[in-house]
């Protein structure tokens, strides 16, 4: 019997039992993250500041998934570079994996996807604010093991507009991933790291 599961619902034991999933602990495996990074513009860094200002002042209030999109991801996606060519975004993207012995299917949506023509880049995963990040990332390594390429790299970015961690997941033979330091946006400093870490990954994809 097919048994079928939301992405939501998932957990880190299903996709390793299920789908061979593994965690990479060599810090080779995601230098993407570290290491030498893209500078920000004087304007950059005034307009996170300004995020983490209205960010202060809405989290007064209980603040959903689509103001902490509005809020606090869609200024680092411009930061990034994210929205000019060569890259596509895409909302709410449906995303389906089945299991090699076609035993269980997880399917979901996944709140960004942002791509270049043939192979996946980018995917997205925004939670509400009293959310754990560790809520988001199996649902988020659910849609990238859902990417088709097997060549390049899958990238993944979670938020819950306060705290902020990055993803690499690669397939081929057997699926691996690894997962960088936790961001926070009270230091400031970190704010940066992260947008600098974007726009490291848009020249890392785009290249």
């Amino acid at each position: 019997m097919v048994q079928t599961i939301p992405a939501s619902k998932v957990d880190l034991y299903i996709l390793e039992e299920k789908f061979g999933l593994t965690e990479i602990e060599t810090p080779d495996f995601f230098p993407e993250w570290q290491g030498e990074l893209p500078e920000l513009k004087d304007l950059e860094k005034q307009e996170l500041i300004q995020v983490k200002a209205n960010y202060r002042y809405l989290v007064k209030r209980p603040m959903l998934e689509q103001i902490v999109k509005m809020v606090v991801l869609s200024p680092l996606l411009k930061i990034a570079g994210f929205y000019q060519e060569p890259f596509y975004l895409t909302a709410e993207k449906q995303v389906t994996i089945t299991s090699e012995d076609e035993g269980t299917i997880v399917s979901g949506k996944i709140d960004i996807f942002v791509s270049v023509p043939a192979f996946w880049i980018l995917a997205i995963e925004a939670k509400r604010v009293d959310f754990s990040l560790h809520v988001g990332i199996p649902q988020l390594l659910t849609y990238m093991l859902g990417s088709t390429e097997l060549e390049y790299p899958a990238f993944g970015f979670v938020t819950n507009g306060y705290d902020f961690k990055f993803l690499k997941l690669i397939k081929q033979e057997t699926p691996g991933y690894a997962t960088s330091n936790s961001f926070t946006l009270e230091d400031g400093e970190e704010l940066f790291t992260v947008a600098r870490i974007l726009k490291h990954l848009a020249r890392v994809v785009s290249q």
